[in-house]
């Protein structure tokens, strides 16, 4: 496990970049520490993530260090040369969030540590988001940061827990006709015990030595069906761990009544009644929660076009618009009923302070002007 090596002072830190940055990017080459520090205090989520600019200039050092880990992860050029939405995506987004998610860790242990004198539990971070927000990235990154900080961290998707093909072709006979359980996706579509299991092995991985193995699923077998990989190719994480980072587009979801939802879609009625065991099953496990916000869910349907047209052009098998388009419409009859009380409300198990919530644009960039909290 890497450590994390902080520059902390100016010198270093314009000593650490080189100067070949074009005089026509649109955003300075942020070589030395006061234009890294404006920068940075542009971000629209400092106040949310409870970040003000003295403490920036104190640690400038080390969220330049941060910064240019990402970088370095996602395979980009220095520093200077990113591109202006990577820079902003890295020093205005990525790297606040992960702040704020460090001092959940931090108060997370503090309290374990008034409790018990055991090794406390790590932290079960929930991050809620829909499709093609750029989540999953999110999600690597913050894993990866951890683990540079030194803190452990494995992460999970509600996706690993779907049913196998044999289950999955039980929902859809039991409920034939039905267009939101005939696949893969909704609330139903999930394997609720695998979930809770993973989720409390997890919680338990504090000693030394512990091991976990993480289910996955094959999106790619019986012709794009779907079904659970061979738990021999499951990959295990090592304890002792801090962090666990559980992702999904619908985690966090509260069902509604039966009318309200069958007012959006007959079809969600037998969706809402599944999604009540959701939360003893799976949300309960949450310590914090990240909530990933958009103004139209519609902004899916853009977002998973680009993504198999980048699959097309790589030469991968990838879906046809017609196909994107009857993908994306299984989910929006949750996204219309669901969303409106997780961006009211928070997720099942959210807590005052232990929410953040960030809205993006189409363009997957947090907006100008942030929400409000919601507690």
């Amino acid at each position: 496990m890497a450590s994390a090596k902080h520059i902390d002072s100016e010198a270093q830190l314009a000593g650490a970049a080189t100067a070949t940055a074009s005089t026509a990017t649109a955003t300075p080459p942020l070589t030395d520490a006061s234009e890294l520090i404006d920068f940075i205090c542009a971000s629209p989520l400092l106040p949310s993530c409870g970040l003000t600019r003295s403490q920036v200039e104190e640690k400038v050092g080390q969220w330049a260090d941060l910064g240019d880990q990402v970088i370095t992860n996602l395979g980009m050029p220095p520093r200077q040369q990113l591109e202006p939405k990577d820079k902003r995506r890295i020093f205005q987004y990525y790297i606040p969030v992960f702040f704020w998610c460090q001092r959940q860790l931090q108060q997370h242990r503090a309290a374990a540590a008034t409790e018990s004198s055991t090794a406390p539990p790590p932290l079960v971070l929930g991050i809620s988001a829909p499709q093609g927000c750029g989540k999953t990235t999110l999600c690597e990154q913050l894993e990866a940061l951890f683990g540079y900080t030194g803190a452990a961290a494995a992460a999970i998707s509600v996706d690993d827990f779907y049913h196998t093909r044999a289950g999955q072709q039980e929902v859809s006979a039991a409920h034939p006709g039905n267009p939101l359980l005939q696949m893969r996706g909704n609330a139903g579509s999930h394997d609720m015990q695998l979930g809770t299991d993973t989720l409390r092995a997890l919680k338990g991985a504090t000693a030394p030595g512990s091991s976990v193995p993480i289910p996955r699923y094959d999106k790619s077998a019986h012709s794009g069906m779907g079904d659970r990989a061979d738990p021999s190719s499951w990959p295990r994480v090592e304890g002792p761990l801090q962090v666990v980072l559980f992702e999904g587009w619908m985690l966090g979801f509260a069902p509604v009544g039966d009318s309200e939802a069958a007012a959006v879609d007959p079809a969600l009625l037998p969706v809402n009644t599944f999604l009540r065991g959701y939360e003893a099953a799976w949300d309960s496990f949450v310590d914090a929660w990240l909530v990933v916000r958009v103004a139209q869910p519609d902004y899916a349907y853009r977002w998973r076009l680009q993504a198999e047209q980048a699959m097309r052009a790589s030469g991968r098998p990838a879906m046809s618009d017609e196909q994107v388009a009857a993908f994306v419409d299984r989910f929006m009859p949750a996204y219309r009923c669901y969303l409106p009380g997780l961006y009211t409300r928070g997720p099942t198990t959210a807590a005052p302070g232990r929410l953040l919530v960030v809205e993006v644009d189409e363009g997957r960039e947090p907006l100008a002007v942030q929400p409000r909290p919601i507690m």
